[in-house]
């Protein structure tokens, strides 16, 4: 009995090259490249990390940026950075809902605060230029500045007792040549023009 064997396709021929490299692969395979008792170790060692560190930096970072709006307002002397601090501690009340609203209101100029107390600036601001103005570190035209405002101020009856005692200092440290430079002319209108002089001897010799 005569058998005939089919030439063999090329789905065989991959089948058998299949066949031989999974005879060649290791039976054991890893799916990581640490050894099993090593992965072990490092998989306890980032399950604690996520569960302790990663909550507590996520907080520190929830903190710093919601307390941002505080800082730019100490930042740019904000007349109403106390509110902007209240605000801030509210919004972490109601899980960040005000925070918005700090952020603009730190960045917004005061204007109708300016127009009510005649200034857009903390009273801290003025007591370090009363500091650096003392110690002789202020540029005169930053001197005069100050001035201005503070006498702003006191026309509109804001000023604090610190503010007050600031002005008066430097009232008292101007020098006497600006004060007399500030103060009014008064001239008096009966006075007698002063003759030229010569003109009282020709009359005498006339």
């Amino acid at each position: 009995m005569n058998v005939r064997l089919s030439p063999s396709t090329p789905h065989s021929r991959n089948a058998a090259v299949v066949a031989a490299a999974s005879l060649a692969l290791p039976r054991t395979a890893h799916a990581s490249f640490l050894p099993p008792a090593m992965m072990d170790t490092a998989a306890w060692y980032l399950a604690w990390f996520i569960i302790v560190a990663v909550p507590i930096g996520g907080i520190v970072v929830f903190w710093l940026v919601h307390v941002l709006p505080e800082k730019i307002a100490h930042k740019r002397h904000h007349p109403q950075r106390d509110a902007i601090h209240t605000l801030c501690l509210l919004s972490l009340l109601f899980g960040g809902l005000l925070w918005p609203i700090a952020w603009l209101w730190a960045f917004t100029k005061p204007v109708a605060y300016r127009i009510a107390y005649g200034t857009e600036r903390h009273d801290d601001y003025y007591h370090e230029l009363g500091a650096k103005a003392k110690a002789g570190e202020l540029l005169e035209h930053d001197l005069a500045h100050l001035r201005d405002e503070l006498d702003r101020m006191a026309a509109k009856g804001t000023l604090t007792p610190e503010l007050k005692l600031l002005r008066r200092d430097l009232v008292a440290a101007m020098p006497a040549s600006a004060t007399a430079a500030a103060a009014p002319i008064v001239v008096d209108s009966a006075a007698v023009p002063v003759a030229a002089p010569g003109s009282g001897a020709k009359g005498e010799t006339d």
